[in-house]
């Protein structure tokens, strides 16, 4: 239990539902993913949580930034990060926000399709470009889908096709999967990328970088691996592909930089049983998946909840949000163990909410106010 934020909590006794956020949390994961790194550049996933006093902490202790729009590239600099620390990593763009971004000095954009290369050849001519290719994400709680990345052969063809149109063919990006618990995956991607560095080479194509992407975890109700097993594996990778010609290297940490920053203090609205003989208590909170908690899809991410009569007698229940949506459930397949005299109106934390919750949260799905954060 982070203390800061039970004290402010304490305190100020802010609406429900709220996140809060302790920016010292923040800036101790920033120091360690550097020192675990320290070669490594690290750019900040600004789609993890993209608020002001987050982005400009991260831009005074030197982080650059993962982008995805043009919203997200002005937060950046706003914040304060200049042109040259900031990446435009999707590889689903308009030509006209790739044309807009380059007009705010942006030169470093990814791809991972042909179309897509020929797009930021129109419109951000000599950019520097890195193509990012397809890998399993086994071992990752949140594995990602085929939207991202490309085959190896396809992204040794498009690097040489990207010389052709005038670009500057950077570098190779992989993603190993959100919340990835397995240090090994980095090495199987590095493998890959290894053999197309040298392969690209021989072609007459010198690449420079390697974007490690994110996927390094927060911890939820299991044991993470440290931040510096993490460095030290990929280091070791490192030199197993590439010798004594490691390139330059980039990380995408998101939820592994605010995730166990922040905690959501939630009420109970309302505690109920579907008939007479059933059991098992539904207990419904005031946020759900609309509300910000939209990766408890399939139960992927289990997040700790806390309240104050931890330690008491316990019985499972299925949490549920409040709005009139039938897949507004956060957990049914296994139901949580809570306390068997937890009563409507009583306030739980849900801890490790830092990341990917104020920007999953709903506009105004069912007239319910987006959740409300605090940085600390």
């Amino acid at each position: 239990m982070n203390t800061k934020i039970a004290d402010y909590l304490a305190k100020v006794q802010p609406v429900t539902p709220c996140l809060v956020v302790d920016l010292d949390v923040v800036a101790e994961n920033f120091r360690r993913f550097r020192a675990a790194l320290p070669d490594t550049r690290i750019f900040y996933a600004v789609k993890a949580n993209p608020a002001p006093q987050i982005l400009s902490l991260l831009a005074d202790l030197g982080s650059c930034f993962d982008t995805a729009s043009i919203p997200e590239i002005e937060m950046a600099l706003a914040a304060g990060a200049g042109a040259e620390r900031i990446s435009f990593g999707n590889t689903i763009k308009k030509e006209r926000d790739i044309a807009r971004a380059y007009e705010l000095g942006v030169r470093l954009f990814a791809f991972d399709s042909r179309e897509e290369l020929e797009k930021i050849a129109r419109r951000a001519p000599g950019a520097s470009v890195f193509c990012r290719i397809l890998t399993s994400g086994e071992g990752a709680e949140w594995p990602l889908s085929r939207k991202f990345g490309c085959a190896p052969a396809m992204a040794e063809s498009l690097m040489i096709e990207a010389a052709r149109l005038g670009l500057v063919p950077y570098g190779l990006s992989f993603h190993v999967g959100s919340q990835q618990r397995d240090t090994g995956q980095w090495d199987t991607a590095l493998a890959t990328v290894g053999q197309l560095f040298r392969r690209l080479a021989e072609q007459g194509v010198q690449l420079r970088m390697v974007n490690m992407g994110g996927g390094f975890p927060t911890r939820y109700l299991r044991d993470i691996p440290t931040t510096e097993a993490y460095g030290q594996a990929i280091l070791e990778s490192l030199r197993t592909h590439f010798g004594n010609r490691i390139p330059d290297t980039i990380i995408e940490p998101g939820r592994g930089m605010v995730g166990n920053a922040g905690a959501i203090q939630t009420e109970v609205v309302l505690i109920s049983r579907k008939s007479a003989e059933e059991q098992q208590r539904w207990v419904y909170l005031d946020i759900g998946r609309f509300g910000g908690l939209a990766e408890t899809e399939g139960e992927a991410i289990r997040y700790p909840i806390r309240s104050d009569r931890d330690g008491e007698e316990t019985e499972p229940a299925v949490i549920a949000g409040p709005t009139c949506d039938s897949a507004d459930v956060l957990y049914e397949k296994l139901p949580y163990a809570l306390p068997v005299s937890l009563e409507i109106g009583d306030k739980l934390l849900i801890e490790a909410t830092g990341a990917y919750t104020t920007t999953y949260s709903a506009v105004a799905f069912n007239g319910f106010s987006p959740l409300q954060a605090h940085y600390i």
